[in-house]
């Protein structure tokens, strides 16, 4: 019987309070780094990771390596990841071995939780009921177009009440996957709000009954699908990272030729510029960011630089908004330097996160892992300056 103890939510700070939406910079693999990097921000032990969503940004490739840089794990740690809602956030969870991190993660509306998966301690979860059934009210075909059905009375009564009736279930605490009526009319209590509808809203269901103390039956339904879980109330610590919502700022995307790729550099540089590290020789206590070769002191080249994992907290040194609009960007947007704490190191970042203009020299804030373009079909990640929301 799996144990979580520590559970980590985001959400965008784009949208409104009851839906929000990602920003430009923002993906499924953004999304989900930001959830567990807050799921295990006291150094839990990982040993594996389950991703499940809908939107996975490479569907005919793997997602693992991106993840993995972006949570600062060992790059061989087993990765799987899985299509689908939210019962199928609940089947990982409770299928899931003790050290694993267990994300879900949605972006219509958009949000990402993780919940850290321990041995002993914690909130227990088993599986109650499982129902699986074919009603495919909504489609994709091969090529990302989506048919929907458009018939809310036979998902309810074919998907919804058909299934639960099949599972013999008692009366839920909280029910994801539905909109807040539905789940409302099927739980004897007001159930809890839920900012999403997919992977991710069965694992904030549970992040709310962590926080409410409270055990009981939780259930997760797509379509005609239907998993629903016991929940024995336990201590478990919930992170939060969400800010207040706000309206995405107005920008101006002038057309512009598709930037090339070559995929040949996007390898080399990939572990430093995604992992977030710098350079560092032997015999020096400088680090370089980028990392790069050296002139020793006998002459020579010295290439056998180590990877050093940079602070994420710094302060803006400088700053500049660029306005001139630039072909395939959205402008204006904010660039700032950024002095990162305690190492003597200062980089270039895009400003994400706020709007532009109002980030000023010594503002305090994070870097984080962003989409920084897409070239090519290929999403190309880097990292940004997110302010703390006080200076925002």
């Amino acid at each position: 019987m799996p144990f979580v103890t520590s559970i980590g939510t985001y959400l965008p700070c784009w949208g409104s309070r009851r839906s929000r939406v990602p920003g430009e910079d923002e993906d499924a693999v953004t999304l989900a780094v930001e959830a567990g990097r807050a799921a295990v921000a006291h150094g839990e032990p990982v040993e594996r990771v389950v991703l499940v969503s809908r939107d996975l940004p490479l569907m005919d490739s793997s997602n693992a390596a991106v993840l993995l840089a972006g949570l600062g794990l060992d790059p061989e740690l087993e990765v799987i990841e899985r299509l689908g809602g939210a019962p199928a956030a609940l089947d990982a969870l409770s299928s899931a071995r003790p050290r694993t991190i267990v994300i879900g993660v949605d972006l219509e509306p958009a949000g990402a939780v993780a919940a850290y998966v321990s041995d002993r301690g914690g909130i227990q979860v088993r599986t109650a009921a499982r129902v699986t059934r074919s009603l495919p009210v909504r489609t994709r075909n091969a090529v990302g177009a989506v048919h929907d059905y458009g018939d809310p009375r036979l998902l309810h009564e074919r998907g919804l009440m058909a299934s639960l009736s099949a599972a013999w279930l008692d009366t839920p605490v909280a029910v994801a996957g539905v909109d807040h009526k539905q789940a409302s009319a099927l739980c004897l209590s007001p159930p809890p709000q839920l900012p999403t509808l997919g992977a991710s809203s069965s694992l904030f269901a549970l992040a709310t009954m962590a926080e409410w103390e409270t055990g009981g039956l939780l259930v997760g339904v797509e379509q005609a699908n239907l998993s629903g879980v016991t929940v024995v109330a336990g201590a478990a610590d919930v992170r939060r990272n969400e800010q207040p919502a706000r309206a995405l700022p107005e920008g101006v995307t002038v057309p512009g030729a598709d930037l090339p790729l070559s995929l040949a550099a996007y390898e080399r540089a990939f572990e430093a510029k995604v992992r977030w590290e710098a350079g560092r020789h032997p015999g020096s206590d400088e680090l370089d960011f980028p990392p790069r070769y050296r002139i020793g002191p006998d002459g020579l080249l010295s290439t056998d630089y180590t990877l050093v994992p940079l602070p994420r907290t710094g302060v803006v040194y400088s700053e500049t908004t660029v306005r001139i609009p630039v072909p395939g960007v959205k402008s204006p947007y904010s660039l700032v330097i950024v002095e990162l704490d305690e190492v003597g190191v200062r980089a270039v970042a895009k400003v994400t996160g706020a709007d532009p203009g109002t980030v000023g020299i010594g503002d305090r804030g994070r870097m984080v892992l962003r989409r920084v373009a897409v070239r090519a079909g290929v999403p190309d990640y880097g990292y940004a300056f997110e302010p703390e929301p006080e200076a925002v």
